[in-house]
């Protein structure tokens, strides 16, 4: 592993760039003020694909018939309730924002999966688990938003036992006309209108596209994962770039 951790460029992407609060607490209250919209949005805005792609993750740690299963920047929890089909022991859900995961248990204790899918407040740069506990570690469009990427990485890698599976779904860019012109139009207005008209967040929908463009993706971004601690970093795009599918072992 790495001594130093290198700068992410999307740090200097900020919820609200007049704020003096850190970017992780800016995070936390974006999101917070959001929770009541988040699920509506996420798929009527990702058009419903946003389901497909969280089989794609579940399918790659099922490899691994994982037993224990961390869900970092859990959210409202979808990824942690698709994980629930691999009939794990246990799933942990982490998050900084409260208000997500109150909506995220409510979600969980409908489905009669509160036995299996716990969700706490957790900050991804200090995990609050021992080393090698989980059998598999899942992220789903939260490593935009880690104050520090490369600690949070680190950290993912440290509670992940050897042999074990990481997927990290995140948004990335697609490169081929027309999709490439497409995506970006939507990014850029579409997207931050309709967000912010349902939300009443001025922000949200706005910093979502700004952060996407300054993130590391495809090789970039496997190639942190293999300085903090995983091996066989892997990139897999999804429906013409649009989201990439990472996956790596330690």
């Amino acid at each position: 592993m790495q001594n130093e951790f290198q700068k992410n460029p999307a740090d200097a992407v900020l919820p609200d760039a007049g704020s003096n609060l850190s970017k992780k607490a800016q995070v936390a209250d974006m999101f917070n003020d959001i929770a009541g919209k988040y699920d509506f949005l996420n798929h009527f805005l990702s058009m419903g694909i946003d389901k497909g792609w969280r089989k794609k993750a579940i399918a790659e740690i099922a490899k691994v018939k994982p037993q224990q299963i961390l869900d970092v920047a859990t959210g409202t929890g979808d990824l942690a309730i698709a994980a629930s089909k691999l009939q794990p022991s246990k799933i942990i859900g982490v998050d900084i924002a409260d208000q997500m995961l109150e909506v995220g248990r409510k979600k969980i204790s409908d489905l009669q999966l509160s036995d299996i899918i716990t969700m706490q407040n957790g900050d991804s740069e200090n995990l609050p688990f021992t080393t090698n506990t989980f059998d598999a570690v899942t992220c789903a469009y939260g490593t935009r938003n880690f104050e520090n990427l490369d600690k949070g990485l680190a950290e993912m890698a440290r509670v992940m036992r050897p042999g074990g599976k990481l997927a990290i779904l995140e948004f990335s860019h697609p490169k081929k006309f027309p999709i490439k012109q497409i995506y970006k139009f939507y990014f850029r207005y579409i997207l931050p209108t309709l967000g912010k008209l349902v939300s009443k967040h001025s922000r949200a929908y706005t910093y979502l596209p700004e952060s996407v463009m300054a993130f590391p993706e495809g090789a970039a971004l496997c190639k942190r994962l293999g300085d903090a601690g995983f091996k066989d970093a892997k990139a897999r795009p999804l429906t013409f770039g649009i989201t990439t599918l990472y996956t790596a072992t330690k």
